[in-house]
């Protein structure tokens, strides 16, 4: 119960005029109540009435029973729509809250779990959630209240009749406790399983063009057949607990019915009852024993929600290592942007990282220390896992350093607000992310055409942009498949220039483009560094060439600095690199 209180406390308004919609349920029960007590006396005391058949008394049963049903019929949907208010309300809270903590975390942490994993928990938990608060919270509140209506008008009617109901219910109701302990295990693990199974689909499915260049359709498809068939034998295994136990109670209520009308039978051969309250038990019976074939159902629904509650609570619980000092942060002051890097190291944790920094438990970074002249050009270059995208990582404060401190303008990084940082600081990397959409929609919604154009035009894109099927109008596909990679690289280089930063980093990409492109790519890239301070991570020989200064990363330090006529002749690891890019 304790995700439980949990997510009433995330979410508050689950609970917001609960009492209401409790009476409501109450009513609506008690007008079920009404019917079988009008059956039993319209049968005693209309139809075997002492003087005949009382066709007025007979009548106003009739007008009873009917006023029952349209009062049950009434309270039951005014209490649904409350529960559905409340409920999707506050899962609403849930979504937005789980939603935004996601993006709160760090890079690193997010990649300790598969973003299809994480779909799953902020879409698909919730969505499990809502089905029991909606459906199985409205039969847990009104066959609570059928139990203990029917129990009392029962007891009232015949205590022997009620005991026979109680005698054969009474295994499934000792048994409900283990069950609830066996269901709750087993839809933890389908949670998890549909997680994996959601996680493989995606992907599959986004990298389809590398399954298929690659020829790895078998190798996928095997990948994806295993999870299926995981989550088949959990689900199933879960499912057979739970038809057995609902058969058990469907195999109860039959025993229950049959010895009622023994029973009372043999009671009404003594005198003890009439005829018309055997009919009514049978019919309060009715009223019982859906409540506890119903039980199972609304248990399974419960600790099927109950698992997806943890698994998003899962989330919300994560802390967020990269803390929002906010209104009280301090803020660089305004202008071109100096770093300053204090003795600062970094290691990555097992399996943690991505880009060519990724890999074990390791020193990414190890006593870097250095100083960034503001408008200045930086061109930051080295091998495969020296260091070099973790670098730029933590200028834009994606990751924090183990030790030492950066700073911006004097300001030490981890206390400036991130909405300042953010403004300030801009991270192009090397796959820019397009969302479905039009062009314009991908550089920015919120901004005008004319300013758009303005800005293509300060980088030479404006030709660009014309030539393109309907201009700022064009859909760019998902993933903004339907441009090139050049393209979509111009399309990142726009947004950097619409956002306007001091400090502008840039991961090269290092993907092939065609010579044109290529020379119109670099004249947008030399526009966007003038009169701000740029630190790119270069994979291209005429990118270096060009920086005002050289850093050279080796083995998570920096190895050389300078200009690139100085480095040639100092030869050592940059020059290495480059007669590797010069093809000497």
């Amino acid at each position: 119960m304790q995700a439980l209180r949990q997510g009433i406390r995330i979410s508050p308004e689950i609970v917001r005029g609960l009492w209401v919609t409790i009476l409501a349920a109450v009513v609506g029960t008690a007008g079920r109540a009404i019917v079988p007590i009008a059956v039993q006396l319209a049968l005693d005391d209309g139809i075997n009435a002492p003087g005949g058949v009382d066709v007025a008394y007979l009548t106003q049963m009739i007008a009873a029973a009917a006023l029952a049903v349209v009062v049950t019929g009434l309270s039951t949907r005014w209490m649904t729509v409350r529960l559905f208010e409340r409920s999707e309300g506050g899962l609403a809270t849930l979504r937005v809250a789980a939603f935004r903590h996601v993006h709160e975390l760090s890079v690193l942490t997010q990649a300790t779990e598969s973003r299809g994993a994480l779909v799953s928990r902020v879409t698909g938990d919730v969505d499990q959630i809502s089905r029991f608060l909606v459906s199985g919270g409205i039969v847990a509140i009104v066959s609570a209240g059928q139990v203990v209506v029917a129990t009392v008008i029962m007891l009232f009617y015949s205590p022997e009749l009620t005991l026979v109901v109680w005698l054969c219910f009474l295994p499934l109701v000792v048994s409900l406790p283990f069950v609830q302990r066996m269901l709750a295990a087993s839809y933890a693990a389908a949670r998890r399983a549909i997680g994996r199974m959601t996680a493989s689909i995606a992907e599959s499915v986004v990298g389809i063009g590398t399954v298929r260049s690659h020829a790895i359709e078998q190798r996928i498809e095997q990948r994806i057949d295993r999870s299926i068939a995981e989550f088949q034998a959990v689900s199933t295994r879960s499912q057979t607990v739970s038809v057995l136990v609902f058969t058990s109670g469907g195999l109860a209520a039959g025993v229950a019915n049959a010895l009622i009308v023994l029973v009372g039978i043999w009671l009404g051969i003594q005198g003890r009852v009439t005829s018309g309250e055997v009919l009514a038990f049978v019919f309060l019976a009715t009223l019982f024993v859906a409540p506890l074939q119903n039980g199972v159902r609304i248990i399974t629904e419960m600790q099927n929600a109950l698992a997806g509650w943890k698994r998003v609570i899962g989330i919300l619980d994560t802390p967020v290592d990269l803390t929002d000092p906010g209104d009280a942060g301090a803020r660089p002051p305004a202008g071109p942007i100096g770093i300053r890097c204090r003795r600062v190291g970094f290691a990555y944790g097992a399996g943690a990282g991505s880009g060519d920094d990724a890999g074990a438990a390791r020193r990414a970074l190890d006593g870097i220390d250095l100083c960034i002249r503001p408008g200045s050009r930086v061109a930051v270059v080295g091998e495969t896992g020296s260091g070099k995208s973790t670098f730029v990582r933590l200028l834009a404060r994606l990751v924090d350093p183990d030790e030492g401190a950066v700073l911006l303008n004097g300001i030490d990084l981890r206390d400036v607000p991130n909405a300042e940082l953010r403004r300030r600081v801009l991270l192009v990397p090397q796959e820019g992310h397009l969302f479905s959409g039009t062009l314009l929609d991908n550089v920015g919604a919120e901004r005008s055409r004319d300013a758009v154009r303005r800005a293509a035009h300060e980088l030479g894109l404006d030709g660009w942009l014309d030539e393109l099927p309907n201009g700022l109008d064009t859909q760019v596909g998902q993933r903004g498949e339907s441009l090139s990679a050049g393209e979509r690289q111009l399309v990142a280089l726009l947004r950097a220039r619409l956002a306007n930063p001091e400090l502008l980093l840039l991961d090269e990409a290092t993907s092939a483009i065609d010579p044109a492109l290529d020379m119109q790519l670099a004249r947008a890239l030399e526009r966007l560094q003038a009169g701000r301070t740029s630190v790119t991570v270069a994979h291209r020989l005429a990118t270096a060439e060009a920086a005002d200064e050289i850093l050279v990363f080796d083995a998570a330090r920096i190895v050389q600095r300078g200009t690139h006529r100085r480095l040639i002749a100092e030869g050592g690891v940059y020059g290495r690199l480059h007669a590797a890019w010069a093809g000497v």
